[in-house]
């Protein structure tokens, strides 16, 4: 065995494995998700993750990988790989490009799944899944060409080490257009315009998902060198670790101090946060930028939360605050504290007007193409699940499920796989 064939042994190992981490973070994000809604709708939250591993996955698989990662045209699309077949060997990674694939496809599994939350509780599911189409074939890969796959802003500079804004803040603003397109829960605002609180249905199980995200993160992060005999791989652990931490203990002392109380969901999103903060910069920061990187995290991720509800826009999760702000927060930082050539490290402007600028173009890319994109679903299905279903929930209006935490008699099948509102 040549030293080259087990160098290639070793990173093929390394990135199954991170890639594996990463796709358990959908684990993390079904019980997140799950544990922020309302009973009625746990059901229907577990099968939009589904829907973005099965119908996500081969979208990718299909289209999405070739227009990320083909040859580039003019810095805008890649033009082959398409079932990922054909002439691909200008990726020139040690791995082969079966092993290159699984890791992207758990990123853009990842994306979806942030849109998903921002939506919960009262998007058509059928509707749903027509938006997943489109941002795993489409969205993500037209936008990961530019800055991953020797696009246009890769090619100016911009730097993203593991997607804080093709990733995060790209998912994040579209789930901000979703959000304000479909609209607000039923009772979720008054007349006036005052918030009510939709109750959690499991805060113990929000938890154990943010848990198994972070976990999933080191994957994300660390699996992004690609490489298992990179030197950076410890360093970016330790900053993904230290981020998500000083994100989630500002949250927790600021909630601790503010109100004097510390609030469960606004700790567990301010450790999302600081890990979403993190993601661009955690191969280009030290140890101390990436403690302030995850306060400042934290800390935006409540003012935009309030930010939110004054402007009776409804995201029952917090995935703008965490994915959309945080990762803005965060691809900036990487232009303010990069080791070589970040403006309060070496006094240089320019790589923080390129990081500008790609987090520009990618928001209002994510902003405005989910939001056309919903147009025209709602032309064909209505986007929005109508008043009867979301009133007596979405797991019986589109599953079939009474209760997901409730024992029952058995059912006849034509009874399990009715819409009537029965128990």
């Amino acid at each position: 065995m040549t030293l080259n064939t087990l160098s290639t042994g070793l990173d093929t190992i390394w990135v199954v494995l991170t890639a594996a981490m990463i796709l358990l973070m959908e684990g993390g994000f079904a019980l997140l998700e799950a544990g922020f809604v309302r009973h009625k709708n746990n059901v229907n939250i577990i099968m939009k993750v589904f829907v973005d591993i099965t119908i996500g996955t081969l979208c990718f698989y299909l289209a999405g990988f070739a227009l990320m990662y083909g040859v580039d045209f003019h810095g805008l699309i890649g033009t082959n790989g398409f079932l990922i077949s054909g002439h691909l060997s200008h990726l020139n990674q040690s791995i082969s490009t079966d092993t290159f694939w699984l890791f992207q496809a758990a990123f853009v599994i990842s994306v979806i799944s942030i849109v998903s939350g921002a939506v919960a509780e009262r998007i058509n599911f059928r509707a749903y899944i027509l938006y997943v189409v489109l941002m795993t074939t489409l969205i993500y890969p037209i936008a990961g060409h530019w800055v991953w796959g020797s696009g246009w802003l890769g090619k100016l500079g911009m730097q993203d080490f593991a997607g804080s804004a093709v990733i995060h803040a790209l998912g994040g603003f579209s789930a901000l257009a979703a959000a304000m397109f479909i609209g607000p829960r039923i009772g979720k605002f008054t007349p006036k315009g005052t918030s009510t609180i939709a109750l959690p249905s499991n805060l113990p199980l929000a938890s154990v998902g943010a848990f198994l995200l972070w976990f999933g993160w080191f994957g994300f992060n660390a699996g992004s060198t690609l490489n298992a005999t990179d030197g950076r791989i410890g360093h970016i652990a330790i900053v993904t670790m230290l981020s998500a931490a000083s994100g989630g203990a500002t949250a927790l002392l600021y909630t601790l101090f503010r109100y004097n109380r510390s609030d469960a969901p606004a700790v567990i999103n301010g450790s999302l946060a600081g890990l979403v903060g993190i993601t661009a910069g955690c191969a280009y920061v030290n140890d101390e930028f990436s403690v302030l990187i995850g306060a400042v995290s934290g800390l935006l991720m409540i003012t935009a939360t309030h930010w939110l509800e004054s402007r009776g826009i409804d995201d029952p999760v917090g995935a703008f605050p965490v994915h959309a702000v945080s990762g803005m927060w965060g691809t900036l930082a990487v232009g303010l504290f990069a080791s070589d050539d970040g403006l309060v490290t070496n006094g240089s402007w320019h790589l923080l007007g390129i990081q500008t600028l790609g987090l520009l173009i990618l928001c209002v890319w994510g902003f405005g193409l989910t939001w056309f994109g919903l147009k025209l679903i709602n032309l064909w299905i209505p986007v929005r699940s109508t008043a009867e279903e979301e009133e007596i929930g979405l797991d019986i209006s589109y599953h079939g499920i009474i209760a997901a935490y409730q024992a029952h008699d058995f059912l006849k099948e034509e009874d399990y796989f009715s819409r009537k509102d029965e128990d």
